[in-house]
């Protein structure tokens, strides 16, 4: 809250219920995720203030909280008998899920490979073998883990060396990290100070350009969505996405194809961002600067401008340019080792909640506002800067739980009920978790219905 800088010291009305732990890990999942969310909402409130209204009550649980990192397992579809089953995973991404998991190096360690969305063709160059777990293990086991993660970031594929908590705060990356703000937040241009639109949720008015895929970025700008946000989802049909994140975290937002390669792509994202207030970008740090579009550029077409980068290493440091996604995080910053060791294992254990892509999010939902609070009296364009791996630290850095065995792997329907949301639209009649965060007067919650990717023009809602 230090990087809050609001001019008054107000004391919310929070409310934070339940207790950890969640889902048999030991980590303190449950009180962790809670507490970003309800510092989301005092973000909110500060907003909701410099519109002129009263501060708002804010609660949330820690059930509701643990239960967004498994969202995709709450979700129900209606079948042809008008019952509510789980959506289960198309067979292609089960396999490729399935190959994600840790295996023996030659030296002793454990090396865990991703191949999703193209990945896969890579690492299998890498490791000379067929996509199956027998032969991807036959394969690694040739391998010594950190020269295998070197040779597999230079192919531009994603892997990661299985590490304990001290090993990576000993790595020079871990230790680049733990430098780092959890949020980083930085004033990198000058604005004249802007107040915000008319309009009755506290959002209203301010607009959100959504380049990201897969999990941390969409919860993000879904997250301002939520408030009332007018978000645009900017993909290309050329990219590779799962549908199953796509239809997870896409409520409440737009979608269009733009191609920011093509000139007529670039022009149209050029005018998009000359009205927007908020880019969330899950693009490796730089990849942006590429195609035209860098956070010097961005203030110059749009001075004011927040730009919110969401990545798996952060900007700086060894790692900065390599791949990740959330079981690599796991890996690399010590996750997998201490729920090996906390439930006796005899191998690392990747845990099925999404920890570090949701917390990632969220803390990247609050950055945001932050920095639309700060430009409201401060002025100035602002960089908000999140990774998988410094929010995995964060998590570690809360203590282990002793006694989890016993805690619920899942939660029962019942438990969340008044959380869901319905809807009959691109993607069927769906039952699907809603936010979890409470507040007073402006209640969050999507509105319209979840599009399908590309189903929107390339314009702005009016104002």
């Amino acid at each position: 809250m230090a990087i809050r800088a609001f001019p008054k010291a107000e004391v919310d009305n929070v409310l934070v219920t339940g207790a950890d732990p969640f889902y048999r890990i030991p980590f303190r999942i449950g009180g962790l995720v809670s507490s970003v969310l309800a510092a989301t909402g005092v973000a909110i409130n500060d907003i909701w203030a410099l519109r002129g209204h009263a501060r708002q009550s804010i609660a949330v649980g820690l059930p509701e909280a643990a239960a967004t990192l498994r969202s995709m397992d709450y979700t129900r579809a209606r079948d042809k008998n008008g019952a509510y089953r789980p959506v289960p995973l198309p067979p292609d991404r089960a396999h490729v899920m399935n190959l994600c998991r840790p295996y023996r190096t030659r030296n002793g360690s454990w090396f865990v490979p991703h191949f999703s969305l193209g990945l896969g063709a890579k690492v299998l160059d890498v490791l000379g073998c067929d996509d199956t777990t027998d032969a991807i293990s036959a394969a690694v086991a040739n391998w010594d883990a950190n020269e295998l993660e070197d040779a597999v970031a230079s192919a531009g594929a994603c892997g990661g060396t299985v590490r304990t908590k001290q090993e990576w705060l000993a790595h020079p990356h871990g230790s680049y990290l733990a430098d780092r703000p959890v949020v980083e937040l930085t004033r990198v241009g000058p604005a004249k100070a802007e107040s915000f639109h008319l309009g009755e949720r506290p959002l209203s008015g301010v607009r959100v350009l959504d380049l990201t895929r897969i999990i941390a970025g969409p919860v993000s700008s879904r997250g301002l969505a939520e408030h009332g946000a007018d978000v645009l989802m900017v993909t290309a049909q050329h990219l590779l996405q799962a549908p199953e994140h796509v239809r997870d975290t896409s409520q409440g937002k737009r979608s269009c194809f733009l191609d920011l390669k093509s000139a007529e792509g670039a022009s149209r994202f050029a005018e998009l961002v000359r009205e927007a207030d908020v880019i969330v970008s899950s693009y490796r740090p730089g990849a942006l600067d590429s195609l035209g579009f860098g956070m010097e550029e961005l203030a110059r077409l749009r001075p004011g401008i927040i730009q919110v980068s969401v990545s798996c290493y952060g900007s700086g440091g060894p790692f900065a340019q390599r791949r990740g996604w959330e079981q690599i995080a796991q890996a690399v910053t010590g996750i997998c080792q201490t729920q090996s060791a906390a439930v006796g294992a005899d191998q690392p254990k990747i845990v099925s909640p999404l920890i570090c892509d949701f917390t990632t999010g969220y803390l990247a939902t609050y950055g945001a506002l932050l920095a639309l609070g700060r430009r409201a009296r401060e002025g100035g364009s602002w960089q908000v800067e999140v990774s998988l791996c410094r929010s995995s630290m964060f998590l570690q850095s809360q203590g282990l739980i002793s006694e989890f065995e016993t805690a619920p792997e899942t939660l029962a329907q019942e438990q969340l009920a008044s959380f869901y949301v319905q809807e009959d639209g691109a993607y069927g009649d769906i039952m699907a978790l809603g936010p979890v965060l409470r507040l007073s007067e402006t209640p969050p919650y999507w509105a319209g219905s979840t599009p399908l990717l590309g189903s929107d023009a390339p314009v702005w809602l009016p104002r």
